[in-house]
Order: C-alpha cells, then sequence, then structure tokens
C-alpha cells in the first residue's frame, strides 16, 4: 500500500513521543478536560493519503460546501498529502465500490460519510483490515469507527418541531387540523434522530394525519407524498407541514402550491440552502436549520490527519453506534427564521444577501430587511 510502511513508522515514532511527553505531563500533576487536538504544526512535511466518501448531490450542501471545506482544511493542515475524492449519489452499493477503490489505492485514513450507516459498516470493517482508520463524518456509521464528527439529530429535530409549534400557535391552527410529516430517509442513521426530536416536541401538541419516511431524501418523492396527503386528507384540513429538509421542502411547496394554498401552512426544513432561505423571505417556508459546516469539515480535517500522524484527537465526548463507544465531537444546530437569517447564514459568511435576494425575491427581501 502507498506509504503505507513509511506511514506506519513515522506514526509509531511520533505516538511513542507523544506518550513520553504525556507521561512527563502527568508527573506535573496537569489534568485536562480539553476537546482541543495533540496535532503537530500544520506545516509537518509528513504526507500521506486520506481520501473523502461523500453520501449524495441532491442535497447541495455536499458539493458546494463540505467537499471543497474539507479539502482546503486538509491542505491546510497536511501540504504534503494525497486527497482522494468521491461522491455515492445515495447508492450504497457504489459507496462501498468507491471504497474499495481508495483502499486499493493505498489511502491512509477516511473520511466517511455514509448512505448507510449499517451497511457502511461492511466500508469499516475492511478498512481496519487493512489498517486504514475511518472518521465518520456527519452520519455515524456502525462498525469501529476511528473518530465521529456531527450534529445533535434529535435537537435538529426538536428545534423544527418547536419552530412548527409555534408557528401553529401563532395562527391560531394548533387544534384546528392535521400536521403531515415528511421524514428523511430511512436508510440515513441521522433521519431517524431528527425525527425522534420531531415526535418529542408535536406528539400530544397536534393532530399527526399523514407521517412519511422518504426514500434517497427526494424532492420528487416528497412531492409525490404531500400531493396523496393533500388529496387523502383534504386541503382545509392540513395546518402545517414538517419537512426534514430543505430538498424536500422544495417538491412540498411545489405540491401546496399546485393545490391553490395561499398562504402556505408552516412548513420546516434543515441544511439552510439557498433555496429554503428563499422559500422562508418569501413567506413560504417557515424555517430552517442552519449546520455551520465549516467547523464541521475542519473537525473532520484535524481528525483524519491526526490519524495520520499517530496521534488522538481529544474529546470527553462518545456516541455509541452499536459496536462501540466513537470519541466524538458533537456541534450545535440553529434555528433559522426570517428574524435571524442576517445574524447567521449571512453572518457566517455561509450565503450572501447577493445569492439570497435574486430578482425574484427582490421585493421579499426590502420586506425582510435583506435589501
Amino acid at each position: 500500500m502507498t506509504n503505507r510502511v513509511s506511514v506506519g513508522l513515522r506514526a509509531l515514532a511520533l505516538a511513542a513521543t507523544a506518550a513520553l511527553i504525556a507521561f512527563g505531563v502527568a508527573a506535573c500533576g496537569t489534568t485536562s478536560n480539553s476537546t482541543s487536538t495533540t496535532s503537530g504544526s500544520s506545516s509537518s512535511s509528513q504526507s500521506g493519503t486520506i481520501g473523502l466518501l461523500l453520501p449524495e448531490t441532491k442535497t447541495t450542501r455536499y458539493e458546494a460546501f463540505d467537499h471543497p471545506y474539507i479539502q482546503q482544511d486538509l491542505k491546510k493542515l497536511c501540504p504534503d498529502c494525497k486527497f482522494l475524492y468521491a461522491n455515492a449519489d445515495q447508492d450504497a452499493g457504489q459507496q462501498q465500490t468507491q471504497a474499495e477503490s481508495m483502499l486499493t489505492q493505498g489511502v491512509d485514513v477516511m473520511i466517511l460519510d455514509p448512505v448507510d450507516g449499517k451497511a457502511a459498516e461492511a466500508i469499516v470493517n475492511k478498512a481496519q483490515s487493512q489498517g486504514v482508520p475511518v472518521v465518520s463524518y456527519d452520519r455515524l456509521a456502525n462498525g469501529p469507527v476511528s473518530d465521529y464528527v456531527g450534529f445533535d439529530t434529535k435537537q435538529v429535530g426538536q428545534l423544527q418541531g418547536k419552530a412548527l409549534l409555534s408557528a401553529l400557535k401563532a395562527n391560531g391552527t394548533q387544534n384546528s387540523g392535521d400536521v403531515v410529516m415528511i421524514n428523511g430517509a430511512p436508510t440515513d442513521p441521522n433521519a431517524a434522530g431528527f425525527k425522534a426530536g420531531a415526535h418529542s416536541v408535536l406528539d400530544g401538541q397536534v393532530t399527526i394525519g399523514k407521517e412519511y419516511d422518504t426514500p434517497d431524501w427526494s424532492a420528487d418523492k416528497a412531492q409525490s407524498e404531500m400531493q396523496g396527503a393533500i388529496a387523502a386528507l383534504g386541503k382545509d384540513k392540513i395546518v402545517g407541514v414538517y419537512s426534514a429538509n430543505d430538498g424536500m421542502a422544495a417538491g412540498i411547496a411545489a405540491a401546496l402550491k399546485s393545490a391553490g394554498y395561499n398562504p402556505f401552512p408552516p412548513l420546516t426544513g434543515q441544511d439552510a440552502q439557498v433555496d429554503g432561505i428563499q422559500r422562508i423571505v418569501a413567506g413560504q417556508q417557515s424555517m430552517t436549520i442552519y449546520k455551520p459546516i465549516a467547523p464541521e469539515a475542519q473537525t473532520a480535517a484535524q481528525m483524519a490527519v491526526d490519524l495520520l500522524r499517530g496521534d488522538t484527537y481529544k474529546t470527553t465526548e462518545t456516541t455509541n453506534n452499536g459496536t462501540k463507544d466513537v470519541p466524538s465531537k458533537i456541534l450545535t444546530p440553529i434555528a433559522v427564521t426570517q428574524k435571524n437569517i442576517k445574524d447567521t447564514v449571512i453572518k457566517d459568511g455561509f450565503l450572501t444577501v447577493k445569492d439570497i435576494c435574486t430578482p425574484q425575491y427582490a421585493a421579499d427581501c426590502k420586506k425582510a430587511g435583506l435589501d
């Protein structure tokens, strides 16, 4: 395997040095609960190959943000490292093939955002059998994963549920009709967390008339599901819609528009896609979840480089994936409404006013104070 012997020897030497330093610090009576890393300087001349596997392209974040952010961060942390990349287009079998190809090419560390968390265990096991550690990114894979970085999935669902409930109360419609729930892909390990979080807020507070788990997070399937819910429940009976992300919210909004809803019932989302923010500005979507991708990507890159160097990413958190308690960095999601667009996605540079306020949304942006 390319660089395997040299990387392994360097890793052992660095690990031994780290152990001696740690012993010396312990002898002085110093302890720490810091979540910082023990990695070396980004100017290190160490090299190796780091692979990134992302799950799909239907959600715009992966190609627009995750891929370039991680690549940039890896370049800063390990200038001499080689970077391999593949996107599985929502196909678990294809992702396994991509992982095997990376292992054949001599990847030393793998960053994996699994299409299917359970199916990805085969990838993790094969990587481990070849001495390749795996960082689970954004979605937690099964198997002997070395590190994990992601967001609190239950909290995401809770924020979505609270925002929907608040909008229903403001409209005076909480107890006057049905809520439709359109959840994410059942193969996505995060989708179950979003769903559980939303139910923890909405159960007993609203009537859930129809609920769907949407394969592949497909906007087209979400649109069909919404059309089916309207036909089954009746247009005037639906008072709110829980959508697990912005991609599906686009399909749901198309179904609502086609059915003649004006105004739209409260509609949730996630990922702060530009089209989701535009619907919020236009009053067609109540909220979205902003998950700052830059720190998530930076953490994944740091974890991968630490593993390459034989270091340990220090954290006090763990997440159980059914195989082990995986050392984790869990980040905090943020609910975005019209009121805080400026203070969240725009302030962080995730989106710009120009991105959002295209000619079609110019008047709505002016009303929302984004001109």
